[in-house]
């Protein structure tokens, strides 16, 4: 069993935690809140922890599992008390400007992220299984180490992840599209139905939403930092999206305004038959 060290204990951390526990990981939890620590204890997510770095001292395994904008400089910190065989991977959700920042500190790095989440943050909704049957993104490069990457493989493949692999510039592309776009056209959307002045058909639409509503504003009431994070974090394939976004949403707008039905419904059509591709098993 490797020694796991979890610094960053939300959502992620936590239920990463709560798996590699359960699996007989000696865990070892670090969080900034003593408060935390006692809750990650109480919850079985680690085996031990404290508010000190230093405890990833020992460690086979780091998992840096905090906000993306203290990514790079918790790896910077603990550097001082790792072993020069540890492994340090992370699971932010944007690798571009991460992982050559990381790797130029720590050369037993992988990148990762485990495509997993929850409109709630924190630790008191973290749960088992988080990860399972779930994308679990690795982005080793040229410099990245092959029996470091082997490890963390291995680790997420006992989680019950589906592992993939890729680029870090290929990541922050692809994830611009399924998970960075959809936060800002969600949340665009409910802001949009807000700019309604009549405070009656408000009302009326808050009460008559139902599953439509619900699925498709999910992520768009979600932790606003961590919108804000993605596109700060990962803004030029963002801002390509959008503005591909755009164009599809005036192309919509021309067709109706223009009542040209058969060319809407053929769009919708090609919609229709592009989604399953999203959806298939993977």
């Amino acid at each position: 069993m490797e020694r796991i060290a979890i610094v960053g204990l939300g959502l992620i951390g936590g239920s990463l935690g709560l798996d590699l526990t359960r699996q007989g990981h000696p865990v070892i939890g670090i969080a900034r809140r003593p408060e935390t620590i006692q809750a990650a204890l109480a919850m079985g997510a680690i085996a031990e922890g404290g508010t000190d770095l230093a405890l990833v001292a020992g460690a086979d395994v780091v998992f840096i599992c905090t906000p993306i904008d203290v990514t790079v400089s918790t790896v910077a910190a603990i550097v001082p008390h790792l072993s020069p065989t540890t492994v340090v991977t992370d699971v932010a959700s944007v690798k571009g400007e991460i992982v050559p920042a990381i790797e130029a500190l720590w050369p037993g790095f992988v990148g990762g992220h485990p495509m997993a989440g929850k409109a709630e943050a924190g630790l008191g909704v973290a749960e088992a299984g988080l990860v399972f049957d779930r994308p679990y993104v690795l982005t080793p490069t040229e410099a990245t180490p092959p029996e470091a990457l082997g490890r963390v493989r291995a680790i997420a493949a006992t989680l019950g992840a589906t592992l993939c692999q890729c680029h870090p510039s290929q990541h922050d592309r692809a994830v611009a599209w399924i998970s960075h776009l959809p936060v800002m056209v969600s949340g665009g959307l409910i802001l949009a139905c807000q700019q309604e002045a009549d405070p009656a058909i408000l009302a009326l639409a808050q009460a008559l939403a139902s599953s439509g509503f619900k699925d498709t504003s999910r992520v768009g009431g979600g932790v606003p930092e961590l919108g804000t994070l993605m596109a700060r974090h990962n803004r030029a394939a963002l801002l390509d999206a959008l503005t591909q976004y755009q164009r599809q949403i005036d192309h919509l707008k021309a067709q109706i305004a223009g009542e040209d039905w058969d060319a809407l419904h053929n769009t919708l059509a090609q919609a229709q038959a592009a989604r399953p591709a999203y959806l298939k098993p993977k």
